[in-house]
C-alpha cells in the first residue's frame, strides 16, 4: 500500500499544495478573507475514493423510513465534509514535516494493513476567544464528546480531550480515512505571562479580527489568522514561553499526530519494539524525562502512565524558514510525530486478541506523559537533534 494515497488530500488546491511546500513561511490571510460559505460549502473529490461510516436505517417503505433516509444522507454528506477537513488539515502537516511523513512511510513498510491515528493536537493562545473552543467547535459539531480537562502549572498550560462519536470505528482506511482519531486541544493561559508576553499575544489576535471563528479553515489551509510577525517579538515570547512562540508562527496548524502503536499488526505495535525499529533507521525521538526510560536517554523514551497502561513517545520537531515581517528569515520549530500504545484494562485482561476492541484499552490522557510530549518542539530538542 502506498502512502501517497493513503494520506492524500481531496480538498486542497494546487495554489494552496504550493504554499504548503514551499516555506518561507505561513500563508497568512486577513480576517476578511474568511468568508462563512467557504467554511461550510467545501465539497471537492478530485476521484479520491472515500470510506464512509454506515448508519442503520428502518428498512421499512414509510413516513419514518423516508425520514431516516434523508437523515443518513445529511449524516454521510457531514462525514464527508468533516473527513475533507481532516485531509487537508493532514496534507498541510505532512508537507512541513519530512520527518513525519517518512516515519509514516516507513511504518507503512513494514505494517501495510492499516495505520491508525491515536489523537490529533493543537496549540492555541487563552485569549480574545483564540483558544480551546475556536477549535473544538468544529469537532463538537461533528459528534465529538468533551472530556476530561489537564493543567499543566509550569507551562502555564491547560487542556481538555475529546473523544469521538461512537460510530465512528470503522474497519479500513488509514490516517484520517480510517477510525476517528481522539483530539487533544491544549491552551496557553495568557495572563499569566508578563506583562510585554500578553501585549505581544493581544497585538496579533486583535489584529486578527473574527479570525477566531475561522480556527479549523485557517488549520486546513496552513494559514495564520493574523498578521506575520516580528523577529524580535518571536524571540522575546521564545525566552519565556516556547509554546506561545511555537504558536505565534505557526497558529491553528496540526502539533501533532499520533500513530496508535497497538493497532499496527506487525512486532512495530509494542512501542519498544517501534522506538528501536525508527532509531535504526536514523530518526531521534524526543528524550525529555519520561518515568521510564527504554533505551540511551540521549536518543529517546517511553513516558508511561503511572497504571502502566499508557505508553507515549515521540520524535523531536521538524524546522522549517520562516519569513518574519521585517525580512528576517530565521528557522523556527515545526511539528512532530508521536506514538501511543494503549493496554487492556485489567477487568478485561481475560479477554482473547481476537475480543479486544478499543474501548478494553486505557483510554484519556496523562499530565506527567504530556507534558514531556510538549518538550518535542523545544529549543533543548531541536539543538541536541541538531
Amino acid at each position: 500500500m502506498k502512502l501517497s494515497a493513503v494520506f492524500s488530500s481531496s480538498c486542497y488546491s494546487s495554489a494552496i499544495a504550493k504554499n504548503a511546500l514551499q516555506p518561507p513561511s505561513l500563508i497568512t490571510l486577513p480576517a476578511s478573507a474568511f468568508l462563512p460559505p467557504l467554511s461550510r460549502k467545501l465539497s471537492c473529490r478530485h476521484g479520491v475514493s472515500y470510506n464512509r461510516l454506515s448508519f442503520r436505517g428502518n428498512s421499512s417503505f414509510s413516513s419514518t423510513a423516508v425520514s431516516s433516509s434523508k437523515s443518513d444522507s445529511q449524516s454521510q454528506g457531514s462525514e464527508s465534509f468533516f473527513r475533507d477537513t481532516l485531509r487537508s488539515m493532514e496534507t498541510v502537516y505532512l508537507n512541513r514535516n519530512p520527518t513525519a511523513k517518512s516515519i509514516l512511510e516507513l511504518v507503512s513498510s513494514v505494517d501495510d494493513e492499516q495505520i491508525c491515528y491515536d489523537h490529533l493536537a493543537f496549540r492555541t493562545f487563552g485569549v480574545n476567544g483564540y483558544g480551546i473552543n475556536s477549535l473544538a467547535s468544529l469537532f463538537l459539531d461533528y459528534g465529538y464528546t468533551q472530556k476530561e480537562e489537564l493543567r499543566f502549572p509550569a507551562k502555564k498550560l491547560k487542556a481538555l480531550w475529546f473523544s469521538p462519536p461512537n460510530s465512528s470505528s470503522q474497519d479500513g482506511g488509514s490516517g484520517v480515512n480510517g477510525p476517528l482519531p481522539r483530539v487533544f486541544i491544549s491552551e496557553l493561559l495568557v495572563d499569566q505571562l508578563s506583562p510585554r508576553a500578553q501585549e505581544i499575544i493581544r497585538k496579533y489576535t486583535k489584529k486578527s479580527g473574527s479570525g477566531n471563528k475561522y480556527a479549523a479553515l485557517a488549520s486546513a489551509l496552513g494559514s495564520l489568522t493574523w498578521e506575520k510577525p516580528l523577529y524580535s517579538e518571536f524571540q522575546q515570547l521564545a525566552g519565556e514561553s516556547e509554546y506561545s512562540a511555537w504558536t505565534l508562527v505557526n497558529g491553528y496548524a496540526l502539533n501533532h499526530v499520533t500513530i496508535s502503536t497497538h493497532r499496527l499488526k506487525s512486532n512495530l505495535r509494542n512501542i519498544k519494539n517501534l522506538n528501536e525499529f525508527i532509531k535504526k533507521n536514523g530518526f531521534k525521538l524526543n528524550s525529555d524525562g519520561g518515568v521510564l526510560k527504554e533505551f540511551n536517554a540521549s536518543t529517546s523514551s517511553i513516558s508511561v502512565s503511572p497504571d502502566g497502561l499508557l505508553l507515549q513517545s515521540s520524535t523531536v520537531a521538524d524546522s522549517m524558514p520562516f519569513s518574519f515581517s521585517d525580512g528576517l528569515v530565521e528557522s523556527v520549530p515545526c511539528s512532530y510525530i508521536e506514538f501511543a500504545e494503549r493496554l487492556v484494562l485489567p477487568q478485561y485482561k481475560n479477554l482473547s486478541e481476537s475480543e479486544i476492541k478499543e474501548s478494553h484499552r486505557r483510554d484519556g490522557f496523562e499530565v506527567g506523559n504530556a507534558d514531556k510530549i510538549f518538550e518535542s518542539t523545544s529549543k533543548e530538542q531541536l539543538t541536541r537533534r541538531a
